[in-house]
């Protein structure tokens, strides 16, 4: 007696299914076109589908429409390191600036006290001298 062999035939492996993401809307939209009990079950059967295949698809085509109306900035993408150390360079430069504005106007306040107090003085010995 001969030992029964083991079966050799190659069994294909099965594919999984793929949809683009043009057939998910398709297939949603038919969806939602259905009107008539047992319309959608009858769609999901012909496409070979389930039920949470088209609830992830309604997801996903809502995230990506949300997605597709945020305005996207075209052009480089600013570099903030820069940004920043470009602000700094002008805060730094301004505060120069008034800090020498400061400086002249307490100079001016100082020269001014000096005068009024030469006045004061010239004023009150020239009263003083023709009284």
């Amino acid at each position: 007696m001969t030992a029964p062999h083991a079966s050799t035939e190659v069994v294909p492996r099965v594919k999984r299914r793929f949809k683009s993401n043009a057939e998910k809307r398709r297939i949603v939209a038919e969806a939602d076109a259905c009107t008539l009990p047992g319309e959608v079950g009858l769609l999901m059967r012909r496409e070979g589908i389930y039920s949470s295949n088209l609830c992830n698809w309604r997801q996903q085509i809502r995230a990506a429409d949300a997605l597709a109306l945020d305005a996207k900035k075209r052009g480089p993408k600013p570099n903030l390191e820069l940004a920043q150390a470009r602000r700094v360079e002008q805060l730094t430069h301004r505060n120069t600036q008034l800090q020498s504005q400061l400086d002249q106007a307490l100079l001016i306040i100082d020269v001014q006290k000096k005068v009024s107090m030469l006045m004061g003085l010239t004023l009150a010995t020239s009263a003083q001298g023709s009284i």
